[in-house]
């Protein structure tokens, strides 16, 4: 019969405290035009394109209200398209057995990476002006761009934390 504490590990980790998450993040890329922003700055151009092209018209030089048009149109269809790709985002998330990342697309496609934590290291590519322009996990031979659509001052938050993390399962074992 064994004696002792039965739910301890003889390492000294917690079986409970294994799937647990020491780390995790959704990162999501940076919109900076709000719903209201949107509206504001469509109702601004249009304003400005239905004043500029009635000026024209009454002129003589009806096509450019044709192109004034077309121009919203290219305007309205980009602004739409960002705001589509916008609903992609990324899931980091860190256990003391796996590193999980997982990139769901503007379209709902999930893939995903895991890597073993105590094989997996973060590289940082940074840039004096510009801050911290790349974040990779690398593992044996394989490389994932993490927050790769996040601002440099984002990434870099993300950057202390998964280092933090890392550090954290790498001296539990």
């Amino acid at each position: 019969m064994a004696s002792g504490n039965l739910s301890v590990h003889p390492d000294g980790l917690d079986p409970d405290s294994i799937d647990r998450p020491v780390f995790r993040a959704t990162i999501r890329p940076h919109q900076s035009l709000s719903r209201t922003g949107f509206r504001v700055v469509m109702t601004g151009c249009c304003l400005v394109s239905l004043v500029i092209s009635v000026w024209c018209w009454r002129m003589g030089f009806w096509p450019i209200a044709g192109f004034f048009g077309l121009d919203m149109l290219a305007v309205y269809a980009a602004l739409k398209v960002s705001f589509r790709r916008g609903r992609s985002f990324e899931e980091v998330a860190i256990t003391q057995i796996e590193i999980l990342l997982a990139r769901v697309s503007h379209r709902g496609e999930r893939q995903e990476w895991r890597f073993n934590p105590l094989w997996t290291k973060l590289t940082q590519v940074e840039d004096e002006e510009y801050g911290l322009q790349r974040l990779t996990l690398v593992s044996r031979r394989e490389q994932v761009v993490v927050a790769r659509d996040a601002c440099p001052d984002e990434r870099a938050r993300i950057a202390r934390g998964l280092t933090r993390a890392l550090t954290q399962v790498k001296k539990g074992f």
